[in-house]
């Protein structure tokens, strides 16, 4: 009886055709709602859920696990270690029985109703992806308050003027595809941030068919949304990082952002300073100080909020990176003059110094300060 079970649940597995990817943090609440919608958008379709839970505090995980034990078609993948929407969307979607993918929230903003249509269109080879939108005729923001919606469509601006994408909503969290499509562009994909979408349609290595399905997008009920100035940031990251085909890392890109705010910062505490009669050297001493602890705090909060150092862990980290950008700023001022005395060009020679520090100031301190 037992092995009959067993042989029955490994057939019913085999045969799924749409894998549903839900990554998720602190959505407890929605977990049980999540599933009973989708059984029921999805009801006559062979499909299974992945829940990709980042170590939610909450019992995200264990409420999912709950559910699984008495539905075969309910999984989890629980990370430890790692965060981030675009990096748990990929182990989700590879980690996917089924030929046909979507990826979508567990807030229960997104209408699963659009999910059988989706499946239809890749079904027969209508597209390649399939994308819900919120910004065609029949879709709506209604979920979306107003500073979200304001990100959401400058995002969404910036993606299509610099990428030369088509689709009206770059930024969305909801889409479907092919699993094997992911399966050849996943070595290239990004992993840092928050948006895989705009990762695979702007991919210039496989030509893609794109539709558009409108939605509602709904008002959250439980939890708290992951739109915010970091998701912000990241997706502006992103955007460089494809017009690189991802020759230069996000993550680097953000540290170099990061950079740029230092040069700010360093400026007006030294106009400050010296406002008030500060002598220069200490005025430029104090300048450069503060210029690195902004620097250190913003990497913390931003670059590598998946890697958060607080505490003792902090002070430590932030002696480090003072060290670090210590020897960053001797190796920019030598490199800057070896190259002036051979090309007297000085902004060629800066630019070759400032390039040298950054490359240094990023990869010892992913080696040292905020290392796995």
């Amino acid at each position: 009886m037992g092995s009959g079970v067993a042989q029955n649940d490994r057939e019913r597995c085999s045969r799924i055709e749409f894998t549903v990817v839900l990554p998720t943090y602190n959505e407890r609440a929605n977990v049980a709602q999540m599933v009973e919608r989708l059984r029921i958008a999805l009801s006559g379709i062979s499909w299974e859920a992945i829940f990709v839970d980042d170590n939610s505090p909450d019992g995200t995980a264990e409420a999912v696990r709950a559910i699984g034990g008495s539905d075969l078609r309910v999984r989890c993948i629980r990370r430890v270690h790692r965060r981030g929407r675009a990096s748990a969307c990929l182990e989700g979607i590879l980690a996917a029985q089924g030929p046909f993918v979507a990826s979508m929230d567990a807030d229960l903003q997104h209408d699963e109703g659009i999910l059988p249509e989706m499946l239809r269109l890749l079904r027969t080879g209508a597209a390649d992806v399939v994308v819900g939108t919120r910004y065609v005729e029949g879709g709506s923001t209604e979920g979306l308050p107003g500073i979200r919606l304001t990100m959401s469509r400058a995002a969404g601006s910036l993606a299509r003027a610099v990428l030369g994408i088509e689709i009206t909503d770059p930024t969305s969290g909801y889409f479907s595809t092919r699993r094997e499509i992911v399966d050849v562009l996943a070595p290239e994909l990004a992993v840092d941030g928050f948006n895989m979408l705009l990762d695979v349609v702007s991919t210039k290595h496989m030509p893609l068919k794109v539709a558009e399905i409108a939605y509602r997008f709904r008002a959250r009920q439980h939890g708290e949304s992951k739109l915010d100035t970091r998701i912000a940031l990241d997706f502006v990251a992103l955007i460089l990082s494809r017009l690189t085909s991802n020759l230069l890392p996000q993550r680097f890109l953000l540290f170099c952002i990061v950079g740029i705010t230092g040069i700010f910062v360093h400026i007006v505490v030294l106009l400050m300073l010296k406002t008030a009669g500060t002598h220069f050297s200490i005025a430029q001493s104090v300048a450069a100080i503060s210029a690195i602890a902004s620097n250190f705090w913003l990497n913390n909060v931003f670059t590598y909020r998946d890697q958060v150092l607080r505490g003792a862990d902090a002070l430590r980290g932030f002696a480090l990176f003072v060290i670090i950008c210590a020897f960053g700023y001797i190796s920019n001022i030598s490199v800057a003059n070896w190259i002036f005395s051979a090309n007297p060009t000085w902004w060629l020679a800066g630019a070759c110094g400032a390039v040298i520090s950054a490359v240094w100031n990023y990869s010892v301190s992913a080696a040292i300060v905020w290392r796995r």
